[in-house]
C-alpha cells in the first residue's frame, strides 16, 4: 500500500541485520538500531511504517511482538504489481543497509483474556496472525489458527505451523480449488470466542459475511487495502476546535488535503484510511466514514474519524487533534 511520509512522526534509524526466506516471494526482515538498543514495545497486531529512499512509505505488520526487545521482524511479500515498495525490499535491500521506520501503531489489537480465539489468515496476512498465535501460546490461552494459501509453496512459516497442534493449513490446489470454509469455522467455534482475520480482499469479504451475526466486539479484521473510495463530495466547512480556524472543503478534495494546503500540520500517513494515523476527535457534526480502521460502534458514535478519507454528512464539522 502506498503511503506518504508524515513529518509529525519522528523516524527511528534502523539497520537490516538479517533477511530470511519464508516462502515463495516472501522474506522476513530483521531490523535493529545501530547501537542495538531496546525498541519501543509492540503488541500483537502492531505495524510499523518503513520509509523508502524514494520518500514513500510502506506499512508492514510485525511478525513477533515478544522475545528480542532489540529487534523487529517484518514479513514482506513481493507484489508483482509493486509501485516500488516490495520490489525495493526484495530486489535492492541488503543486510547492513539503513532504513528509517515509524511506529509501532496498532489498529488490530489482540484480546488476551478471551476464553477462546479463532485466528484466520490468507497469504501474507499470516504475519500479524502468527504474531498473535505466539503471544497466545506464551499465555497458555485457548486458540485455533486457520491458514489458507493457493499453493503450499506460498505458505510462510510452513514447517513451524505444520508442527503446531492448534494450526490447520488449507491449500486450494490440494482441495480441488475449494477455498477455506470460514462459515463452518465460525459456526463450530465455542460461545464467546473472539475472531481475527487478515488476508486478501475476497477472504475478508467472506469473513465479514461469516461473522455478520456475531457481536462486533468479538470480530476483528485487518485490511491491507481501502474498503471504500475516499469522500470527496465536499460542500461543507471543517473547523479546528482549539484554534477556531475554518476551512471550506470543496468537491474533489479530502479534509486532510484542505488542512495541509492551509498550513495545518495535521497527522497522516497512508492517506487510504487503513493505518489510523490521521484519526481525530469529532466535537460537532456527523462524519461520512470511509475508513477501514474504526469499529461499527466507533462510527455510530460520531465521536472520532479519519480525515484522510472520510467526509461530512453535516454542513459543518468541528474536529480536535
Amino acid at each position: 500500500m502506498s503511503l506518504q511520509m508524515n513529518a509529525a512522526d519522528a523516524p527511528i534509524n534502523m539497520r537490516v541485520t538479517a533477511i530470511r526466506y519464508a516462502a515463495d516471494d516472501i522474506n522476513v526482515y530483521e531490523i535493529r538500531r545501530p547501537d542495538n538498543a531496546a525498541l519501543p514495545r509492540a503488541e500483537p497486531g502492531a505495524h510499523i511504517d518503513v520509509h523508502m529512499p524514494s520518500g514513500l512509505m510502506r506499512q508492514y505488520s510485525l511478525v513477533t511482538a515478544d522475545g528480542d526487545e532489540r529487534a523487529y521482524l517484518i514479513g514482506i511479500k513481493r507484489d508483482r504489481a509493486s509501485r516500488g515498495g516490495s520490489r525495493f525490499m526484495h530486489e535492492q535491500l541488503r543486510v547492513g543497509q539503513m532504513l528509517d521506520i515509524g511506529g509501532p501503531r496498532n489498529n488490530f489489537p489482540l484480546c488476551e483474556t478471551a476464553s477462546h480465539t479463532v485466528l484466520m489468515a490468507g497469504g501474507i496476512g499470516i504475519t500479524p496472525i502468527w504474531c498473535m498465535a505466539q503471544r497466545l501460546m506464551r499465555l497458555n490461552r485457548s486458540f485455533e489458527l486457520h491458514y489458507a494459501c493457493r499453493e503450499r509453496g506460498e505458505a510462510a512459516f510452513l514447517d513451524t505451523l505444520t508442527a503446531l497442534p492448534q494450526a490447520r493449513l488449507h491449500f486450494d490446489s490440494e482441495q480441488n480449488g475449494r477455498v477455506l470454509d470460514m462459515a463452518e469455522i465460525v459456526a463450530r467455534a465455542p460461545e464467546g470466542a473472539h475472531f481475527y482475520c487478515c488476508g486478501p480482499q475476497p477472504m475478508l469479504k467472506g469473513y465479514e459475511e461469516a461473522t455478520a451475526s456475531i457481536d462486533p466486539e468479538r470480530v476483528h479484521i485487518e485490511y491491507f487495502a481501502p474498503r471504500a473510495v475516499a469522500a470527496c463530495d465536499g460542500g461543507f466547512v471543517v473547523q479546528l476546535h482549539r484554534t477556531g480556524q475554518q476551512f471550506e472543503v470543496p468537491a474533489g478534495k479530502t479534509i486532510l488535503q484542505v488542512l495541509r494546503e492551509g498550513g495545518v500540520a495535521a497527522p497522516y500517513s497512508c492517506e487510504e484510511g487503513i493505518c489510523g494515523a490521521c484519526q481525530v476527535d469529532v466535537v460537532e457534526g456527523t462524519p461520512d466514514h470511509r475508513d477501514s480502521v474504526l469499529t461499527e460502534r466507533e462510527r455510530a458514535s460520531s465521536r472520532t474519524m479519519l480525515i484522510c478519507c472520510s467526509g461530512a454528512k453535516s454542513e459543518r464539522l468541528v474536529i480536535d487533534f
